[in-house]
């Protein structure tokens, strides 16, 4: 098992939620991507605006690590023609992975027809570039059933629409390490919603995003099934050691 190629090196966070101007923080994801470049990780996830650097960074170091970002982030409430927009910016910047919110509060509402029409104009758009496509579903905000039915949903939708080769390319991911959860509750992935997701969701590869912050809870999540993991401590948890912060 090449461990590192599991792991999503992550910063998602904007100078506000960081406390930081804009230009401190843009030396902290430079630090993340030297890191995905020096460490070998699978891929850097970094938001939209970071895309150009990052992709500058790769090409002039000659490396391997692939790019992610995140569209309709954290709420996944701007519709499709905005999602769609903001996707076709982000691989005009360089982007290999596009990671989508999905509109769980309408699909919650019982809104099922526009997140489906979401999923599947998203998807479509993201193959037919060669991206990778994640969905990211947000487990917090979820009860078991409803994580049970919009993996499942992702997955129909999935098998219907695309051909076998497709699958592998289409995830569904737990968390965007954003929502706000009562009494301290885990906002990231955890064992049980990843078990209901790899259920339900299976071929399609799932992502644990969020919460795992040491290397034996990462290996534990590989051992369950999951293909990639997504952490703002890819370095301490590859060395062994515990992550700090919350994703």
């Amino acid at each position: 098992m090449n461990f590192k190629q599991y792991l999503d090196s992550t910063y998602l966070k904007t100078p506000s939620q960081a406390g930081l101007t804009e230009a401190e923080n843009t030396i902290i994801a430079k630090e993340f991507i030297q890191e995905a470049i020096d460490e070998n990780f699978k891929l850097i996830m970094i938001r939209p605006d970071i895309v150009t650097l990052a992709n500058k960074m790769i090409t002039e170091s000659k490396s391997p690590v692939q790019i992610g970002t995140v569209i309709d982030f954290p709420e996944g409430k701007g519709g499709l023609e905005a999602k769609l927009a903001e996707a076709n910016q982000a691989i005009q910047d360089g982007a290999d992975d596009l990671d989508f919110v999905c509109n769980y509060e309408a699909f919650k509402a019982g809104n099922v027809d526009l997140v489906k029409e979401e999923i599947l104009k998203c998807t479509q758009f993201g193959l037919a570039n060669s991206k990778v496509v994640k969905w990211i579903i947000e487990v917090a905000a979820l009860t078991d059933k409803h994580i049970m039915q919009l993996s499942a949903l992702i997955k129909n939708l999935v098998i219907t629409h695309f051909k076998e080769e497709n699958y592998a390319s289409v995830f569904v991911k737990s968390s965007t390490g954003f929502f706000k959860t009562e009494n301290n509750l885990p906002n990231g992935a955890t064992v049980p919603a990843i078990i209901i997701m790899l259920e339900n969701a299976n071929p399609l590869p799932v992502k644990a995003a969020g919460g795992v912050r040491t290397y034996e809870e990462a290996v534990e999540m590989i051992r369950l099934g999951v293909k990639r993991i997504g952490t703002s401590g890819a370095k301490a948890i590859a060395n062994g050691q515990k992550a700090d912060g919350g994703y």
